[in-house]
């Protein structure tokens, strides 16, 4: 119970953030000359936003301590999201790569990735039921949480540079050139990635609730909650 208390506070907060780091404007660096280039069409973050491990996963700050792979049905075993009570996000794809260069792109971010570590990627792609938005989450497996906290950090000079892959699907995808906002999670030693859009590729206005949408994404992160209750007991 106190565990899904935090859960619910950790959320809560985060929620603050997004809208107080949101109105402080948006900072776009240049794209990297070490990472892939990309044409005018790709479909990339225009904006991202990185938050370090909080405190609640310590107990995943080593993957010695926590060895189980992750599985396809471990990470997306809710194939529907509830963003709000009319509007839910759909899970159209998904995949578990071990290579985790086939779920990224970038020279730099490749190597860093590499460095960290990373033994899986696990994407999830997702469509919004009123068929406005989209969304993917990708979660990555990495040695430590300082190599999660170092790659959130670079994330937020690098992402233009090397991003996610984006899954696709005849229900869902990335607009090729549209807008989009991202955002990174350390999360012991994984590191969470939220992606969101619309699907006309316009940017969000004030009917667009994007900080709603990135919360509801963000409930494939059960599963490393579920990893931390494993490892202190039910009653920690």
């Amino acid at each position: 119970m106190v565990i899904i208390a935090t859960v619910i506070a950790v959320l809560a907060g985060g929620t603050g953030l997004v809208v107080a780091i949101t109105s402080l404007g948006t900072y776009k660096p240049q794209q990297q000359t070490s990472g892939a280039v990309l044409g005018p069409d790709a479909a990339v973050p225009q904006v991202f936003h990185g938050w370090g491990s909080p405190k609640l996963f310590e107990p995943l700050g080593e993957r010695s301590k926590d060895g189980k792979a992750l599985t396809e049905k471990e990470v997306f075993s809710e194939g529907e999201l509830a963003v709000t009570k009319k509007l839910k996000l759909k899970l159209v794809a998904k995949e578990l790569d071990a290579d985790c260069s086939a779920a990224l792109w970038g020279g730099t971010l490749l190597q860093r990735v590499s460095d960290a570590g990373c033994t899986q990627a696990a994407r999830g792609l997702y469509a919004s039921s009123d068929g406005r938005y989209v969304g993917q989450y990708t979660l990555l497996n990495l040695k430590d949480g300082t190599s999660a906290a170092e790659l959130v950090e670079s994330l937020k000079t690098l992402y233009r540079g090397g991003w996610a892959l984006p899954l696709t699907s005849a229900k869902a995808s990335f607009p090729g050139g549209g807008y989009s906002e991202a955002g990174g999670y350390a999360l012991g030693h994984y590191v969470g990635l939220v992606w969101i859009g619309k699907v006309d590729g316009t940017e969000p206005t004030t009917k667009d609730d994007f900080v709603s949408l990135t919360l509801a994404l963000r409930g494939a992160e059960k599963a490393v909650y579920r990893r931390v209750v494993a490892i202190t007991g039910s009653a920690s």
